[in-house]
């Protein structure tokens, strides 16, 4: 099983949202040109490749959970690897691949909503809108749009997946 990215939960609000501060992190990510439904199977590819040694180094990287899918629009995703915890920007090997980048992420405070089943964007909209109003009742402001994270690999029977549905705070 995939080392999970680490994160406190600092407050839980109705209906199971939790409020989440993570550390700084490094990402490594993919812009894929596809559908909400296909962009995580195709941004896969490439970010698996770098983990695996498709990378200036030739190293290899241990895989870690979530891999994250932030929808830029109708038919553009972001879709990214979490670094392994203490891996630096300047600590990652320069992707062979030009469409694989790094990123660095500042600390943030995340609110995250926790759903279960196979990947299914009616599902993951839903939840993104509970977890907005969950979050409007209690007074929180959002920054940004809201992402999604899937922790589990493809073999895991859909009943017992694990999704979020997640959205920085101000």
């Amino acid at each position: 099983m995939a080392k999970q990215q680490p994160y406190t939960v600092v407050e839980t609000l109705p209906a199971g949202v939790e409020i989440r501060h993570y550390p700084a992190h490094t990402l490594i990510s993919v812009d894929v040109a596809s559908d909400f439904g296909s962009a995580g199977n195709r941004g896969f590819g490439p970010l698996v490749r770098y983990i695996s040694g498709g990378n200036a180094a030739g190293q290899n990287i241990a895989m870690t959970s979530p891999v994250t899918h932030a929808p830029q629009s109708d038919a553009l995703h972001t879709i990214s690897f979490v670094l392994p915890e203490g891996m630096a920007p300047d600590d990652a090997p320069i992707p062979v691949d030009g469409a694989v980048r790094i990123v660095d992420k500042p600390e943030s405070v995340v609110a995250a909503l926790r759903f279960r089943g196979v990947w299914q964007e009616h599902v993951a909209v839903a939840k993104a809108q509970d977890l907005l109003d969950t979050l409007s009742r209690a007074g929180k402001s959002v920054r940004g749009e809201v992402f999604y994270a899937r922790f589990d690999p493809p073999v895991t029977p859909g009943f017992l997946r694990r999704n979020e549905a997640l959205v920085e705070l101000s």
